[in-house]
């Protein structure tokens, strides 16, 4: 699996990718983002290489929409994925943990419907826009649909209930709900970013979308952590350090106005 050295499957999961037996490849990444030219360069030099019995063969690429530094693939990005992926007859899979998010966004240049036709697998997040558990996957590519119902099985994937992850999808699709909730995250997420800016607060990453990176004093943060929650990004010198703030559909603008109007005071 080819992915970002930022990529969720690469930094994260406690390595659930190699416990099952494969490898990520990770190359590097522009604003949490791989292009289409990084990906063809690690195939051919597969390729060429006249000892790659030995080596890991590279069977998928791996991309999140939005990354992991909440910036956006756009429509040429995503177009470039795909053609080389499938001249090179391998699947792209994008991570939709938080694909609300990123087609909530007013920068966004995808659709659902350009996703489903470029990519051969992609998944739509549940449990970050209020279901109580589980993921849609769309299965785009014929061949990798054959027996996947046994993939699932075998390993601990099926549902003995799984009609109520589906009523779950349907209430969330219904009324426009999954785009509208998404929205509300995306306009807090805005705020916060606007009013940050207006204090002279820097970032660590333009992000446009429901995560937010900036930078604090640790000072601030450290008063910052009785009240809210937050995760650490990276320290960025001997007295600042970068985090990160999620807005999400249950974010209520009261709570977004209360931790601005902290900052603030904490700032002055």
């Amino acid at each position: 699996m080819i992915a970002a050295e930022t990529g969720h499957v690469s930094s994260h999961e406690a390595g659930a990718i190699e416990a099952g037996g494969h490898k990520v490849l990770t190359i590097p990444q522009t604003d949490g983002k791989i292009s289409a030219e990084k990906v063809e360069e690690v195939l051919n030099k597969f390729k060429e290489d006249g000892n790659r019995a030995h080596m890991v063969m590279p069977g998928m690429v791996y991309i999140s929409q939005p990354t992991e530094y909440g910036t956006l693939y756009n429509r040429q990005e995503l177009e470039a994925l795909s053609k080389v992926c499938r001249s090179n007859g391998i699947p792209l899979y994008l991570d939709g943990a938080r694909l609300a998010y990123a087609l909530a966004c007013s920068e966004n240049q995808l659709t659902l419907a350009d996703i489903a036709r470029l990519c051969d697998i992609f998944y739509i997040g549940g449990t970050k826009v209020g279901a109580l558990f589980g993921e849609a996957v769309v299965i785009r590519n014929e061949e990798l649909k054959k027996d996947f119902r046994y993939n699932i099985k075998q390993r601990g994937g099926m549902l003995a209930k799984g009609r109520l992850l589906g009523i779950q999808f349907l209430t969330l699709f219904e009324e426009n709900r999954y785009f509208d909730i998404s929205a509300h995250a995306a306009r807090l997420a805005e705020k916060l970013k606007d009013e940050l800016t207006k204090m002279g607060v820097k970032f660590y990453i333009d992000s446009p979308t429901n995560q937010q990176f900036p930078i604090l004093p640790d000072a601030v943060l450290a008063e910052l952590k009785k009240k809210y929650s937050f995760a650490y990004q990276e320290r960025m010198d001997e007295t600042h350090s970068a985090v990160r703030f999620c807005t999400c559909w249950a974010t209520k603008e009261e709570n977004v106005d209360m931790l601005l109007a902290d900052i603030r005071e904490l700032l002055a």
